[in-house]
């Protein structure tokens, strides 16, 4: 009898043990998570803002008064991240085809200092992106395997999104190649 119940704490023990480590993991992903996103929104916002500041001098160098509208228009606020990130590269991209179509706005020093910012953020919010998809990846690997899938039934957590839809068949593949070896 005392075999028994011993035996029976230990398997216990070692069940919540178990729970700890993968929640902890669970936890530690979603502050990663967490972090990256802040990143990313404090990167697009500052996108947003560069975009705006470069209108003005387009429209003032080019004398033409519907120059990046779309960047002016962008109802900010109503985007979720994922959203604001497309919505900012199809502004960006204008942008840089309107330079490339009309080369005099290389010759304003402000425009070229907007830019240099832009391009820094950019840089910014690309590692920023990367950091948030391969954690992200993490996270869903979490969801989907056992142990830790349990825990997820728990605390009903769900798949998260990535920023691109490369990464996301990256992770499909990553999960097919888990299941093959199982």
């Amino acid at each position: 009898m005392f075999y028994i119940v011993v035996s029976s704490i230990t398997i216990l023990a070692f069940i919540l043990l178990i729970f700890a480590i993968y929640y902890n993991k669970f936890q530690f992903a979603i502050i990663k998570i967490n972090e990256a996103e802040e990143n990313a929104d404090l990167y697009l916002n500052k996108k947003f803002d560069l975009l705006k500041r470069c209108s003005p001098i387009i429209r003032k160098e080019l004398r033409k008064k519907k120059i990046l509208e779309e960047v002016e228009k962008l109802p900010v606020g109503e985007f979720n991240h994922f959203e604001l990130n497309e919505a900012l590269n199809k502004a960006y991209n204008n942008l840089f085809q309107i330079i490339d179509d009309h080369e005099k706005l290389l010759k304003s020093e402000n425009l070229l200092g907007i830019l240099n910012e832009l391009n820094d953020n950019e840089e910014d919010l690309m590692a920023s992106i990367k950091f948030y998809n391969d954690t992200v990846v993490g996270f869903n690997r979490l969801i989907t395997s056992f142990p830790s899938n349990v825990i997820r039934l728990f605390f009903r957590y769900k798949r998260k999104e990535f920023y691109s839809q490369e990464k996301h068949e990256i992770f499909e593949i990553l999960k097919d190649d888990e299941k093959k070896t199982d």
